[in-house]
């Protein structure tokens, strides 16, 4: 508890106060927003304001999370390694693409498929650590499972069920639509000042509570009640999960001070590509990947609107669903404030994220 409390606040007054420090390098360094010019009319006053502020968050949420480990003096763990891991590597890939797009001052960086290739990479490394042999712990488990779970793993959704081989290769398919999926629904919501952080923070804390939930009610755990004992949860460190969580969180609420509207900096791809490996790693090694769809579900949303209106538009050679999308731009266009649109869908990830948490408790008491 002590290493939860201190990495969040830790991380929350790092990026608080390093991130004006940050403000004027990146101004220096010359690293500004790019704007569309078929984008909202009222995004162009954003045109040079610094960009790929995720560096800050992101080097913020591993600080707090070691300094929390130094001071309670437990040790780190695999399954933090693994969400660090994801998280910067994801981050790799939006620093790059933010980096061509400030210097080639156009708002195309790395193309597509560039983009996907390198989330796969960086999710099919995760994959192979996550069930490795190497990483078993003393009560036999791996960080990630080869079943398939909603709020647990399923015991007849069995990616082995065919060999390991190619279970093995399912494994690593399915980790990589969990991590590429929830990578680019984040990198799409972030259109708007504080609207990708604020909603992140909501998303990620659940983690903090599935991880604690799960920690109390561990099959290992030697306090649990026997006589809930069957309704234990077979997680690797979930205890750690939590604390890398509060770490994140910590971290954003910092960064949202500063990146709230009107943005003084952007997280830019290096950020919301970030957050999304994170979501997706803190959902895979906490044995909750379906309830993402739950918990991320405002970038299910926003993400969907965008594939609607592409589909919409070649199926009818040029007709439009919404004004414009992702989703929140086209209430932009219809008139409402941008501090409006972003409150009220902060509203709405919030209640995404009460509906999954609230799913995994009532598994909890209804099995």
């Amino acid at each position: 508890m002590i290493a939860l409390l201190v990495a969040a606040g830790f991380s929350l007054s790092f990026t608080l106060f390093t991130t004006p420090l940050f403000i004027r390098l990146f101004k220096r360094l010359d690293w500004g927003q790019f704007i569309r010019d078929d984008g909202p009319q009222t995004h162009h006053t954003k045109r040079g304001t610094p960009t790929m502020g995720g560096i800050i968050f992101i080097l913020g949420s591993i600080l707090g999370y070691l300094v929390g480990h130094l001071v309670s003096g437990i040790p780190w763990t695999m399954v933090a390694v693994l969400v660090i891991g994801m998280m910067g590597g994801m981050g790799l890939i939006g620093f790059l693409d933010d980096f061509l797009k400030t210097r080639n001052q156009r708002s195309l960086g790395l193309g597509g498929w560039s983009k996907v290739l390198g989330q796969v990479i960086i999710g099919s490394i995760f994959a192979v650590l996550a069930v490795h042999e190497v990483f078993r712990d003393e009560n036999g488990n791996t960080p990630g499972s080869h079943l398939i779970s909603v709020v647990r793993d399923v015991p007849w959704l069995n990616l082995f069920a065919f060999g390991a081989p190619i279970g093995f290769a399912l494994f690593i398919i399915w980790v990589n639509v969990i991590a590429v999926s929830a990578s680019n629904g984040v990198n799409v919501a972030d259109g708007l000042d504080g609207l990708a952080s604020g909603s992140a923070i909501f998303a990620i804390s659940a983690y903090i509570f599935i991880g604690f939930w799960q920690f109390n009610q561990a099959c290992f755990s030697d306090s649990l009640d026997e006589a809930v004992k069957y309704k234990c949860y077979d997680v690797r460190d979930p205890l750690d999960l939590a604390v890398i969580a509060a770490a994140i969180c910590g971290a954003l609420i910092g960064f949202l001070w500063w990146n709230t509207s009107p943005a003084q900096i952007f997280m830019g791809d290096t950020g919301s590509l970030g957050l999304g490996g994170a979501l997706a790693a803190l959902a895979i090694l906490s044995r909750t990947e379906l309830l993402l769809v739950l918990i991320g579900g405002l970038y299910l949303i926003v993400t969907g609107s965008v594939i609607l209106q592409r589909v919409y538009f070649k199926l009818t050679h040029g007709k439009r669903i919404f004004l414009m999308s992702p989703l929140h731009h086209h209430f932009e266009l219809k008139g409402w404030a941008e501090v409006t649109v972003v409150v009220r869908f902060w509203l709405i990830a919030a209640l995404f994220v009460a509906a999954g948490v609230g799913v995994f408790y009532l598994e909890w008491i209804s099995r």
